[in-house]
């Protein structure tokens, strides 16, 4: 009876242990190197609200990167999946602005009711706002986009052209084409033939004649599946913005466009994408990372096929659900980024100094 006593003391001082070790990782893992602060930004629309965060120990005004959300209702942090990300560009000395998409958290309206335009708006009104923040500086404002911020970034760059950078994550070019491409590549992946991937097309088809001719939902439900039709909602955000075509405003761009792209996104043609960005943008302004092995999301493929191996990885190992190599590519071109303003900088103010003694010995003493 003593022995057995014993045996689960034993017992639930390892469990407690393990408990406590478990508890320490989470704690660790899930604190970042940076500060955060709720803020509210106005705009014609209402409020929206979001997260600042910002590089700890500094006493000047500091860079800031504007992010810009892909498709769906995604809050500030994106469910803390942008957290790693803010701490590197942290690390590279930069703040961070990720607003609620409307409807979401505390901003007004709904992202549903948006066209690219309207995103873009709201991106402008954001960047107003940063530009009067005592902490930021104004001139080393930059955006971060993901997917659908594709064809959102270009229109904002066009509206405010003194934005220092462009950072594109997996960008679409155009709405029909990349939906067919997701559509047959995700087929693919479950198995199916190619009879059943015509027969599918053939329907989407018949859908996009629909839209074309600005047709009613009422008109989408008589040809749509009985099961898990688009809602109403969804159907309309469709009609205001599927013919979001990005490839003639990558000329809009005259900063320096860092382009990443996964070689297992089969949400996005990355071939025709990153061929789209070499076509339209100047090479000089361009560079381009295409990281092997990760998803559309930047997620490395073992974690995207094992859903266990992603929670696991999301609760105690969150800087791990993006891969790596992404997030050491996007503080290795800010640092890049930084150096070479750093240098141009000190040119300029070099030409300045010896333009200006230049003058002094032409009038004389």
């Amino acid at each position: 009876m003593h022995n057995r006593r014993l045996q689960l003391i034993l017992l639930s001082g390892i469990i407690a242990a393990i408990l406590l070790l478990l508890l320490a990782i989470f704690l660790v893992q899930n604190s970042y190197d940076m500060t955060e602060e709720q803020v509210s930004v106005p705009t014609e629309n209402g409020v929206m609200t979001g997260i600042l965060t910002m590089p700890r120990h500094v006493d000047h005004p500091v860079g800031l990167i504007v992010f810009v959300h892909g498709d769906g209702p995604i809050d500030a942090s994106y469910d803390g999946f942008y957290r790693p990300v803010w701490e590197r560009f942290a690390a590279a000395g930069y703040a961070s602005l990720s607003l609620d998409k409307r409807g979401i958290g505390g901003s007004a309206g709904s992202w549903l009711q948006q066209s690219m335009e309207d995103r873009a708006n709201d991106t402008v009104a954001a960047i107003q706002w940063a530009k009067k923040q005592p902490s930021i500086d104004p001139s080393r404002i930059g955006l971060w986009g993901a997917s659908q911020a594709g064809w959102v970034i270009p229109k904002v760059v066009a509206k405010e052209p003194s934005l220092a950078f462009s950072i594109l994550v997996s960008p679409a070019i155009n709405w029909i084409r990349q939906g067919r491409y997701n559509t047959r590549q995700e087929m693919l992946r479950d198995g199916a033939t190619e009879q059943e991937i015509q027969q599918v097309q053939q329907e989407d088809q018949r859908v996009l004649k629909l839209l074309q001719r600005h047709a009613s939902y009422a008109d989408y439900l008589k040809i749509a599946p009985a099961k898990d039709p688009i809602s109403e909602e969804r159907w309309k955000f469709i009609m205001m913005n599927f013919q979001s075509d990005a490839s003639e405003e990558l000329r809009n761009f005259h900063h320096p466009v860092h382009l990443v792209l996964g070689t297992e996104d089969i949400n996005v043609d990355i071939r025709e994408t990153e061929r789209f960005y070499r076509r339209s943008i100047p090479e000089k302004l361009l560079s381009v990372t295409v990281i092997p092995g990760v998803d559309h999301s930047m997620v490395p493929s073992r974690l995207v096929h094992s859903s266990w191996q992603m929670v696991l990885t999301a609760i105690f190992f969150p800087r791990q659900v993006s891969s790596p190599a992404y997030l050491d590519d996007l503080e290795h071109f800010l640092s890049s980024y930084s150096a070479i303003r750093s240098t141009s900088m000190s040119m300029s103010m070099s030409m300045s100094m010896s333009m200006s003694m230049d003058q002094r010995n032409w009038h004389g003493p």
